[in-house]
């Protein structure tokens, strides 16, 4: 019994022994993977490939124009990663300048001074030129000119008619409405969307219902143009997508918006913030307007927006206080500057 009882404590003395030892390795371990006072374990970085970094760096601001938004897709319906929601976060930040603009400088004479090529602002009434900066240099207009493919079929009338999309409509990326051929619309639900979301097939459509062919409504272009006294222009297309020998000048363009701001079916349009649009099917989509001032001055009233590579951020913008009307024509500027540049502009001009 007393020889049971001594191995017993033997045992219990061996095992006790043993595990200091034990509590050392862990904290060993432990001061090993936390270091400097952080909790929990130290994750590797992951290496970055060269290709990850160069989609992490591209900007997304010239998508924030409708003018240059590709056809919207349908979303998988997976979980949020952690990758998607940093780059929400990045996005987010590369909208700061834009949303929160640095202020503006000046010129001695009071004029705001901006980063544009081309600038030109007008009074809409009497056409008085206010303020110009390489006002006849030949610029790509892109979608400002769509004003005067809306211009061409507001005039021409009859804007409760039927019309009918063709197959060759709807060749016109990359931003789209999504109108389908054999779909049939009145023309004044096409003008709207025109005019608010810029959609390139509905500019195609309306012009070939207008003319018979995008090449016979290129003519009226250049034809009511030259009315207008906008002699250094030629357009080929109803919808300012590049292609050779279409060009215009800050000049020329406001005298195209002088005559749309005077059609009272376009200035009831370029006004609204958003609308909604039925297509054919009896699908619905509320369309916003890319002309973003529209919702940061009380006192902007339209008009029209356009952006491609060659172009730059463009704006033709239109405001108004009692007594009196302004038109801003801002061409070649940058994404975060066109709409500073334009809101300085007509605030200036309509204040002078």
């Amino acid at each position: 019994m007393k020889l049971s009882r001594s191995l017993l404590w033997l045992l219990c003395v061996l095992i006790l022994a043993s595990v200091p030892n034990v509590w050392s390795q862990d904290a060993a371990d432990s001061n090993a993977v936390r270091p400097g006072g952080v909790s929990g374990p130290v994750r590797k970085a992951k290496a970055v490939s060269a290709k990850a970094k160069n989609a992490q760096a591209s900007s997304s601001d010239d998508q924030e124009d409708a003018d240059t938004e590709p056809t919207p897709t349908r979303k998988s319906k997976t979980s949020k990663s952690t990758h998607t929601r940093s780059h929400r976060a990045r996005a987010k930040s590369r909208e700061t300048p834009d949303t929160i603009p640095a202020p503006t400088e000046f010129t001695p004479e009071g004029i705001p001074k901006t980063s544009a090529a081309s600038v030109i602002v007008v009074d809409a009434n009497s056409g008085k030129t206010l303020y110009e900066k390489n006002p006849d240099q030949f610029r790509a207009p892109a979608s400002t000119q769509k004003l005067l493919t809306a211009l061409i079929v507001a005039e021409s009338g009859f804007l409760d008619r039927q019309v009918t999309v063709q197959p060759t409509d709807t060749f016109a990326e990359p931003v789209k409405l999504n109108i389908k051929a054999g779909d049939t619309y009145q023309r004044i639900d096409l003008l709207r969307a025109l005019l608010v979301k810029s959609p390139n097939d509905v500019a195609r459509c309306l012009a070939r219902d207008n003319a018979g062919s995008i090449e016979a409504f290129a003519e009226v272009m250049n034809r009511r143009a030259q009315q207008l006294g906008a002699v250094h222009s030629h357009f080929v297309n109803p919808n300012g997508l590049p292609i050779p020998g279409q060009y215009s000048t800050a000049r020329d363009l406001s005298l195209i918006a002088r005559a749309a701001y005077a059609n009272p079916t376009i200035r009831s349009i370029v006004c609204l913030p958003q609308l909604v649009f039925r297509f054919a099917n009896g699908r619905t989509r509320e369309l916003e307007n890319t002309n973003k001032l529209l919702r940061r001055l009380p006192y902007c009233n339209g008009m029209k927006t356009g952006y491609t590579d060659s172009a730059g951020k463009c704006l033709i913008a239109s405001g108004t206080r009692p007594g009196r009307d302004v038109i801003v024509v801002v061409l070649g500027d940058s994404s975060s500057r066109v709409w500073r540049d334009a809101s300085a502009l007509l605030s200036w001009s309509l204040w002078m």
